[in-house]
């Protein structure tokens, strides 16, 4: 497994950038964010994640470990290949796709060209569950006597969003408690970054 590739930028295009490391030219592909970010540079690192299929071999590169998970947590869906987990990443940031599985804002993934409703779906839920698994095994199960004095299942689905975000489970609680407990997931999510990024 190919963990990670870092040398000379000689090639880029809309779809994919050529790093080399020590005489060889890794071809990478990747997302509009990440080219936008290792634009202009002449040395990069990024991230890979090697795909191995019947009809090709292909390295995926990403500027951060945002993106490569995102992407990881993408392709681990029924019916979503790189391709379109590109498309998905080229078109949104990591934290405006966690926001879009947190709050199941299908929409902001049937506007990606490609995308069809049911794919959508998949994804809004498949991950939804993935990332409330992911966390309630890192609390060692206590994400419910965390957020039942504040709220209960609206504040706990916003918690576990603001953790994929980057938020540690005390600055999401944190902020969450200051809202008015009647509000959607989604408009806590949203009150909750103005907060917290007042805090950082």
């Amino acid at each position: 497994m190919i963990y990670s590739v870092r040398g000379k930028v000689i090639f880029t295009d809309s779809v994919r950038a050529v790093i080399e490391c020590g005489g060889v030219g890794y071809e990478c592909r990747t997302t509009l964010n990440t080219l936008q970010a290792i634009a202009g540079k002449s040395e990069a690192m990024l991230l890979t994640h090697l795909s191995v299929r019947e009809d090709a071999v292909e390295l995926f590169g990403f500027a951060t470990k945002e993106e490569i998970e995102s992407f990881r947590m993408l392709v681990s869906v029924s019916g979503v290949g790189p391709k379109a987990a590109i498309s998905i990443l080229s078109s949104m940031t990591p934290s405006a796709f966690a926001l879009a599985v947190a709050t199941g804002d299908t929409k902001a993934f049937t506007n990606v060209k490609g995308i069809g409703a049911k794919t959508a779906q998949r994804i809004s839920l498949e991950l939804k569950d993935k990332i409330a698994k992911d966390t309630v095994s890192v609390r060692g199960g206590s994400a419910a006597l965390t957020v039942s004095p504040i709220a209960g299942n609206n504040a706990s689905e916003a918690i576990c969003a603001l953790e994929v975000l980057g938020y540690s489970q005390g600055e999401a609680a944190a902020a969450i408690g200051k809202l008015d407990p009647a509000l959607s997931v989604e408009d806590m999510i949203k009150q909750s970054l103005k907060i917290l990024s007042g805090m950082r």
